[in-house]
Parts: C-alpha cells; structure tokens; sequence
C-alpha cells in the first residue's frame, strides 16, 4: 500500500568557517549547532503522532546526520538515494558574498549568461524531475503511513515548484527552505500535492549560519 504522506527534511546547519558554497564538497557535516537544529525536526514529525515506515537521505553527510534523530525517534534504518543529493555547482569551494565573491571575478562570468537554466550547474527542470520521481517512488515503496525525505534546499524547492506548477526559475534569496524545516506532500490521484510547511528550529535561526547552499 503506498504512503500516506510524504514529508521533505531539510538538513541542518553546516559547519563552514570559510563561509564558501559547499554543494557537493567532502567534509561538510553538521555544525554543534546541528544536533540541536535536527533534533527539532524530529520533535517536530514525532508530535504529528503519525507513523512513518521508511526513511530516505541523500548520500551527503550533512543530510545523513540531520537523518540521525529521526531514525532514532522511529527505529528505521535509512535508505540512501542519489537522487535526492544537491545539485552540481560550478561555484563550489568559493566564496559568493564580500569582496572575494566569486562574481566579482571576470573568469567566473561566462558561467552566469542564464540564470534561469541555470548556467552555472544543473539545469532546474532535472532538479525538479529527479526529485519528484524520487518521492514518487517513494511513495510507491512504503507499506502504507509516512516517508521521510532528508534532502536539500535546492531539491526541495524544486519540488515545491515542480508540484505547485509554478516556473522553476527564482530568486535563490526567495526560498522558503529554511534548515531543518518540513515540507509535507500527500498524494491525490496522479499527481502531489503539498498540504504543509513547517519551520521546527526558527527559534535557533537567529545563531544559525546559512550561505553554503546553492
């Protein structure tokens, strides 16, 4: 029987000194701040007082530690899916604000001809297809209740998008992803349908640093 609900975790903060895009990079986990940060989320999906039969993270470390109170809070071992990680970015190790912003740099130029592709690392329309079809499957998989997806801002916005039939292309400082949020879908007929946003650890965002994402 497929799941009742499906619900989009964002990831936690992320310890990132050098205050870079990180994307993909090796060795950018959680932040201490982070345990506090992914232990709201799960609160926040335990007080639902829903079940959830399957778990689903993205490869990455951050989103793999964000995955850890939740998979104590339900007693899952979690499943891995490439297809929910975040997307390449051709910016990743630079800086993007100040004054050693990669965009000030007339090298990195040629990179940001189309922003609503976008140019500089994958296009939002495979983002979007690679997500749904994610949780689609999902979806599928579950013997009935809840899933729980620990993705990406990126991702899941794409998401939100994709499902509201809305154009992919955005202002990155619009998202409404914030660390450690929820985003719930459920399924009517043949198609998602978002029922639901939560931001768990808004009271921890004022200490929280947020400007690796892509």
């Amino acid at each position: 029987m497929p799941a009742d609900q499906i619900h989009l975790v964002r990831h936690g903060e992320v310890f990132n000194p050098q205050r870079v895009l990180y994307g993909r990079l090796d060795g950018f986990g959680l932040s201490d701040l982070r345990r506090d940060m992914a232990q709201a989320a799960a609160d926040d999906l335990v007080a639902r007082d829903r079940s959830v039969t399957s778990i689903v993270a993205s490869p990455l470390q951050r989103t793999r530690q964000s995955a850890e109170p939740i998979v104590a809070a339900f007693g899952l071992e979690p499943t891995i899916d490439g297809r929910v990680i975040e997307p390449e970015n051709r910016f990743e190790g630079m800086k993007m604000h100040g004054r050693e912003s990669a965009l000030r740099n007339v090298r990195n130029w040629p990179f940001l001809v189309n922003p609503w592709e976008p140019s500089w690392g994958e296009p939002f329309r495979d983002i979007a297809a690679r997500m749904v079809l994610a949780m689609g499957d999902a979806w599928q998989a579950a013997d009935g209740d809840d899933v729980v997806i620990v993705s990406h801002q990126l991702p899941i916005w794409m998401a939100h998008r994709r499902v509201a039939g809305r154009q992919l292309a955005h202002d990155p400082r619009r998202r409404r992803c914030a660390l450690s949020s929820i985003t719930t879908f459920e399924r009517r007929g043949d198609r998602f349908v978002e029922i639901g946003y939560r931001d768990p650890a808004a009271g921890l965002s004022a200490q929280a640093t947020d400007v690796g994402a892509v």
